[in-house]
């Protein structure tokens, strides 16, 4: 093995091990996620969410919103593979919202969001993804199957398109100024969890000395969700287009459940933890290092979840809150 990449593996090793640790005065941390949005970064706690933007005149405004999650509310929803399902639909409404939310707070034109509009864009942002991550490399791939020796050969051909259509996406969207800061803002949320995580005082400089990658993150978890696609699509054949395309949509929760237990997998069977090692390296694309202004966004939203989260552990969130 060589030594980056035992570097990289102690890393993933001490990330994951980093979960199971205690903060001061015997408290387990809270398992925090969040995104990047437009100038600005969204926290999500277990039950909230802050949205923290930097604005015109150069302060820093938050909404910080309660959210019940369905895990926590349902538990025949948290059966494995099924949470996969729910995680990545929350996950995608609340962050899609915080964009949204974002968009209108970096330019001061705020505008409260209906819960059709918040519809009406996940399913046009997820029409696009599947349509160029999963349509088009299985028509492509479907019209060259004559030169493939067997369905191994073919699935594999069409996850390679695929990976590659991901990194030339991410790729060349990360060229663009307003991309590379919104990259920017996903280095911050990065460094900002892991000095959380690490029980770190929740502070801009002290969250600057701390890893822009995290095991966690989204960008990690789409690539998963495409070599397990790989995997799971083998077992169909080689059908017809029509049925090939249809069934690639039918599945795809499946390979997202499948894809979300093998990563909490990792986190406790040690020979699985290299699985997320490519998605560490895909977060060399996706994050920028940040500034110190936009990791004081970071670090106000990742404090306004916490401090709620403190404040009434047990009592369950009250009313939203603007600042």
């Amino acid at each position: 093995m060589s030594r980056r990449r035992g570097e990289l593996l102690t890393f993933v090793v001490e990330e994951v091990e980093r979960k199971i640790r205690r903060l001061p005065g015997g408290r387990t941390h809270l398992l925090i996620g969040g995104q990047a949005v437009i100038e600005g970064v969204m926290m999500r706690s277990p039950q909230w969410t802050s949205t923290a933007v930097r604005c015109p005149d150069g302060a820093i405004r938050a909404v910080t919103e309660p959210h019940a999650s369905l895990l926590l509310r349902f538990r025949w929803v948290r059966v494995p593979v099924v949470r996969g399902c729910v995680a990545l639909y929350e996950s995608l409404t609340i962050g899609i919202k915080a964009l949204l939310l974002s968009a209108g707070m970096a330019t001061g034109e705020q505008v409260p969001l209906t819960g059709r509009q918040v519809a009406a864009t996940v399913s046009a942002g997820a029409g696009v993804a599947l349509g160029l991550f999963f349509v088009v490399p299985a028509a492509v791939i479907r019209s060259l199957d004559v030169y493939f020796p067997n369905v191994y050969a073919s699935n594999l051909a069409e996850g390679a398109l695929r990976v590659l259509i991901l990194l030339g996406y991410v790729a060349g969207i990360g060229r663009l100024p307003d991309v590379a800061r919104v990259f920017a803002y996903h280095g911050a949320e990065h460094k900002a969890v892991n000095a959380y995580e690490a029980g770190a005082p929740l502070r801009a400089e002290t969250a600057r000395g701390f890893s822009r990658f995290h095991v966690r993150c989204g960008t990690s978890f789409l690539l998963i969700v495409m070599i397990m696609a790989i995997v799971v699509f083998s077992v169909l054949g080689r059908p017809p287009l029509v049925f090939r395309l249809a069934s690639r949509m039918a599945l795809l929760p499946l390979v997202a459940g499948l894809s979300y237990e093998l990563i909490r997998a990792a986190a406790r069977v040690p020979w699985l933890r290299p699985v997320v090692v490519p998605g560490l390296w895909l977060q060399r694309l996706t994050t920028r290092e940040p500034d110190e202004r936009q990791l004081e966004v970071a670090v106000r939203a990742l404090r306004d979840v916490v401090e709620r989260e403190d404040a009434a552990p047990s009592s369950g969130p009250s009313p939203a809150a603007t600042s």
